[in-house]
């Protein structure tokens, strides 16, 4: 009991951090595309959304955490809660290899980008995204081998789905695209580094006429980067859950589903966590829409602290006044 309380504890810890800096990082990308709309901004909005989301499916989980095992929850509704969870991860995950995608044709066709990547390619993307997203969470309640025969509350992963799931995922899903994002990375690493040396020759023919320009970083290794962050965060934060998952599936006497579910997938989820964090710094458009909001809130609170000042001490400012004018009488009258 007392270790299901505490998980139950730092899964509502989790979920308030998730949903809080999502929100906020929505919030700031909404004002961002109101300014200046952009298919990449848009892409990082489906991300925070769905982060949201995974947060809000999370807390569900946690009342069943922090309840009486007396009154488990019960399977169907347990198996419901875990679909979305599933589905909201998968949109996550998705939406980062959408994102890497998007980066990718940006840097190699950045002539025709505007063209391929319009807001109608953008918006079917998207739809299809999360209809995969669902199709993936909701899979194992319409396929009994993904299924545990046996339900002990309380609720978790492993307690309605069973391993081969994981192992579907992993085979299916997640290794292709950890391989499709590795050929990403690697290309836009190979076409930046281009870019770059034609960049040094053009500042080395500048230098020898006479109009030397101090080297510049080109904006290719800025995405670069970010696409390099976004992997290593996806690949460290689901890869021990997966490969531990398919161990399961092979050792069937290991018994590996309180780490799997205490540890690892609570790794997998901070990813979602990681997300707003990584663009709240790496990206621009974020990073200042997020200052512009902190300098609003401290002029709001400078305010409403000034207006309670002189609304509390009347008597004061009307003895300020009448010093001052006591001051600066004889001088007038000299």
């Amino acid at each position: 009991m007392e270790s299901s309380f505490s998980f139950g504890v730092i899964l509502a810890v989790l979920a308030s951090l998730i949903i809080a800096a999502n929100a906020l990082v929505a919030v700031a990308v909404l004002l961002s595309i109101h300014k200046n709309v952009g298919v990449n901004l848009c892409f990082t909005l489906n991300l925070a959304v769905a982060d949201t989301l995974l947060g809000v499916a999370i807390s569900g989980i946690v009342t069943d955490q922090l309840s009486s095992p007396a009154q488990p929850t019960q399977k169907t509704l347990c198996s419901l809660r875990m679909a979305f969870v599933t589905s909201s991860a998968a949109a996550s995950v998705l939406t980062v290899m959408l994102i890497a995608f998007d980066r990718y044709l940006a840097i190699k066709q950045p002539l025709r980008y505007f063209q391929i990547m319009n807001g109608l390619v953008a918006g079917a993307c998207l739809a299809g995204l999360w209809l995969v997203s669902y199709l993936i969470g909701f899979l194992p309640l319409g396929i009994p081998m993904f299924q545990q025969t046996t339900y002990q509350g309380p609720c978790s992963f492993f307690a309605v789905f069973h391993p081969r799931f994981v192992l579907t995922l992993s085979c299916i899903g997640f290794f292709p695209a950890l391989l499709l994002f590795v050929f990403f990375y690697c290309d836009m690493l190979k076409i930046a580094f281009v870019h770059s040396q034609q960049i040094r020759k053009m500042e080395h023919a500048g230098a020898t006429a006479g109009a030397y320009q101090p080297p510049r970083t080109p904006n290719d290794f800025k995405a670069v980067l970010t696409v390099a962050v976004l992997i290593g965060s996806f690949t460290l934060s689901w890869t021990p859950f997966l490969i531990t998952g398919i161990v399961q599936v092979a050792c069937q006497e290991c018994h590996l589903y309180i780490v799997l579910e205490r540890y690892l997938w609570l790794l997998g989820v901070c990813n979602s966590l990681l997300n707003p964090l990584i663009y709240a710094y790496w990206q621009k458009e974020v990073r200042q829409q997020l200052y512009q909001m902190a300098l609003g809130v401290k002029k709001g609170l400078a305010s409403l602290l000034l207006l309670l000042g002189r609304d509390g001490s009347p008597e004061v400012s009307r003895e300020t006044s009448c010093h001052i004018a006591t001051i600066s009488h004889p001088q007038l009258d000299g």
